[in-house]
This record gives structure tokens, sequence and C-alpha cells, in this order.
């Protein structure tokens, strides 16, 4: 099997959190899942987390900022993102805010941005959204939206080349490769690892 094929079997979040990202309403979601994503907290979390978002029908900026920083405390608390509860719960009120009232919704920011950096800027400028968070959201956005031209992440090259894939595939595959450093490489599955065989450590 070749080292493609066998990184290929691992889904990008996005996709295992059944969004469709030619879709705008679930650009949205996913922009929401990446800013729960950069945290220092488990993937397993972050995904129980965003799924307790979507059961509360918290799944734009208006009904985020409708349920207001307490009720958004409760859903992060009862997803497990208790480290960052009540910072997040800030944040997200403020990124909502801001979002509506200078750019009106995710796309029409889009729109607005020059280009891959202009976009990236303007991401950042919101609280609570860094480069990792950026990151997240853009990489999986590749190919869908033409300013969606992130730099890959250190964890992804440097994966690519513990496993020895072309640099050049690297944003290819980077979605798969920071998954395979997150849950197996950091977690020590080495025996369960799709490219153990592969793997020069």
């Amino acid at each position: 099997m070749r080292i493609e094929d066998a990184i290929s079997r691992l889904k990008g979040y996005s996709e295992e959190l059944g969004l469709d990202l030619t879709k705008p309403e679930d650009r949205f979601k996913w922009f929401l899942a990446s800013i729960l994503f950069a945290k220092r907290i488990s993937a397993g979390i972050a995904k129980r987390t965003y799924h307790r978002f979507i059961e509360e029908g918290l799944t734009t900026p208006e009904r985020i900022l409708e349920a207001g920083w307490g009720r958004l405390v409760e859903v992060l608390d009862s997803g497990g993102y208790v480290r960052y509860d009540f910072s997040t719960a800030s944040n997200l009120i403020k990124i909502m805010e801001e979002l509506k009232t200078k750019y009106g919704s995710l796309e029409e920011l889009y729109a607005k941005a020059s280009g891959p950096e202009d976009l990236e800027r303007i991401l950042q400028t919101f609280k609570g959204v860094g480069p990792v968070a950026v990151n997240i959201f853009l990489r999986e956005l590749r190919g869908m939206w033409s300013k969606a031209k992130p730099k890959p992440s250190k964890m992804a090259v440097e994966m690519a080349q513990r496993i020895g894939l072309d640099l050049e595939n690297v944003e290819l595959y980077e979605s798969a490769l920071v998954r395979l450093n997150l849950e197996y490489c950091k977690r020590k599955r080495c025996a369960n690892c799709p490219v153990r065989e592969y793997c020069k450590k």
C-alpha cells in the first residue's frame, strides 16, 4: 500500500463531524468547531462539545448571541470543556458580535479579504482566534475557498518527515498528518497507527 493511501484513511475533522464545507452554513459550523479544537484540550472533548452546540441549536451567530454567556458556559461544561469554559464563552460572544457588526457574516468576511494573507489577518483579529485556530479552519477549506491557503503547520511538516511523505504533499494531507500526531504519536498508540510501517521512529 502506498503511504498516501494509508494516510487517506484518516478523515479530516470536518468530514468526521458530518460537515459539507461547500455549504455556507457548514463553513460557519466548522469555524465554531475550529475555535473549540484550537485550545489545549483533547480532540474527543472538542468533538463532544461541538456536538452539544449542535444539539442545542447554537449553529449561527444569532443563536449563540441569544443564548448568552451563562448558557454557553453550561453547554461548554456539558461537553467536558470545563478548563476553558468561561474564557471561551466570553470569546464566542465577542467574536459573534464583531462578526455581525463588522462583516455581517462569515461569507461576507471572506469576500472582503483581499487575499490569503489578509483573510488570515482578519480572522486573527477576533479575540481568542489565533494562528492555530486559523490553520485548523482554513486547511480543510483548501480547494473550496480560493483564499484559503494557510502555510502547513510545523506539526504536519514534522509528521510528514517522520513517515517519509514527500513534503510537496503536506498541504494535501495536512489534516490527516495532524491527526496522526495527536491521536497516535502523542498517545503512543503505535500498534494501531495506520502508517506504522512507514514511521522512522
